[in-house]
């Protein structure tokens, strides 16, 4: 079998891990090189409680928090592509990285012709919870994946929607999984790299610890199932056959298709 080449883009830091690290780590672990690009330092993000890091100094701490969490997972290479990070606004208003669309998809197509991956992971249609920056990044991602015509590498999206999902508010409502995988053979490597974005922790285990009413720690909050949807080329069923669902199918959630 041909070595698969992987390129997961994502906005900030710890998206990779909390979004996809396990299916990720899996892919690592099957024989796959997983290339990682990263469009921010996320400087605009929380430097942790208490504060890891003055506000100043958080894109080159978070990028060593980065540089970690790859390791943890098993990638070959990480890239960051240099946008600053908006700050959160008014009301926890978010904002995209920037508003060159064409700009940012020609970066990401020349990104598909350094590693020649066979398969394109990135954010969802929705942007998960909405965030402009990964709808920004799931939508340039598009342009430049099908800039390459018959020879455009596979693409799939994270966070896809299905039943029972554990944490439905992050997931894309308008992608359905294809695959619903177990993660639980890399829980412990997808653990590991949650961890390593230590300025995240408490953004990490905020919400779920006031529904559960008590302090959550990293670890509890991790999600051991994640859906990954195809959107190219399409397909009309869930039944898709291609190299990365047959190193993933080892690790498969079949409960969801019963």
């Amino acid at each position: 079998m041909v070595t698969l080449n992987v390129l997961a883009f994502f906005a900030h830091p710890d998206d990779e891990t909390m979004l996809a690290g396990g299916t990720l780590a899996l892919l690592a672990r099957s024989g796959a090189q997983v290339h990682y690009l990263c469009a921010t330092r996320g400087e605009g993000g929380e430097v942790g409680e208490p504060p890891v890091c003055a506000p100043e100094e958080l894109g080159p701490v978070r990028e060593k928090e980065m540089v970690c969490a790859v390791q943890a997972l098993g990638g070959r290479s990480l890239t960051f592509l240099g946008y600053a990070d908006p700050r959160v606004g008014p009301g926890e208003k978010l904002y995209a990285y920037t508003d060159n669309l064409t700009m940012l998809a020609g970066q990401v197509a020349a990104t598909i012709k350094q590693f020649q991956p066979q398969v394109v992971v990135t954010h969802g249609s929705n942007g998960e919870y909405g965030h402009p920056a990964h709808t920004f990044t799931h939508q340039a991602t598009l342009i430049a994946a099908l800039s390459f015509k018959k020879t455009a590498p596979l693409l799939y999206t994270v966070a896809a929607s299905f039943p029972g999902h554990p944490k439905p508010r992050l997931s894309n409502q308008d992608d359905v999984a294809h695959l619903v995988v177990d993660v639980a053979p890399a829980l412990s490597q997808k653990e590991e790299a949650a961890m390593c974005h230590r300025t995240q922790h408490a953004l990490f285990v905020r919400s779920a610890s006031e529904e559960a009413g008590r302090q959550l720690t990293v670890p509890e909050v991790i999600m051991h199932l994640e859906g990954i949807h195809r959107v190219h080329p399409p397909v009309e069923d869930s039944k898709i056959e291609d190299q990365l669902v047959e190193m993933l199918k080892p690790w498969e959630w079949r409960k969801n298709r019963e």
